[in-house]
């Protein structure tokens, strides 16, 4: 099932609510895939950040790897900066256990040691199992266990939500 939240409107506020963090000079930005990349394609222009937009692949750094396996299309991870001392805004969809967060802390932290991070998630659905919280989230909702929002794409953005049957 589509919702009816508009992608576009919900990029716009999350750049305007990013813009008062940022120094277009010296902050950069860094996606994760799939979805996270997508959307800060959008954040990166629409904010004018001058360093080149920065691409994580979380696969490896899962917590979790062995119960969800590996995920079919493992990407290179492209971090076209120094990360020592800057400011990095990451972008993901959607926040849900924050372990997609933390891994991509890890990876990140791989690189060198940044000055802050902070979150940029377009959902934050609520369910968290680490302390992980976004600065700026689009949308907060509180999704349900059997809820599922996927952020579908890259042509055009959509939010899909998906009732599951949870299992006996």
């Amino acid at each position: 099932m589509t919702t009816d939240w508009d992608v576009t409107a919900l990029l716009a506020g999350m750049a305007r609510d990013l813009r008062p963090l940022i120094d277009p000079e010296q902050t950069a930005m860094i996606g994760i895939f799939t979805g996270g990349v997508w959307l800060a394609r959008t954040l990166h222009a629409a904010l004018g950040l001058q360093q080149p937009l920065g691409q994580v692949d979380i696969s490896f750094y899962r917590d979790d790897f062995s119960q969800i396996g590996l995920h079919p299309q493992v990407r290179t991870s492209d971090i076209p900066f120094g990360i020592d001392g800057r400011d990095i805004i990451l972008v993901d969809d959607v926040l849900y256990t924050g372990r997609t967060v933390r891994a991509a802390m890890n990876e990140i932290f791989d690189y060198g040691r940044p000055a802050r991070i902070r979150l940029a998630v377009l959902v934050d659905r609520g369910g968290h199992e680490l302390p992980v919280a976004a600065d700026v989230a689009a949308l907060r909702l509180n999704a349900t266990a059997g809820e599922h929002i996927k952020l579908r794409g890259p042509e055009p953005l959509r939010l899909e939500l998906e009732q599951r049957r949870l299992q006996p």
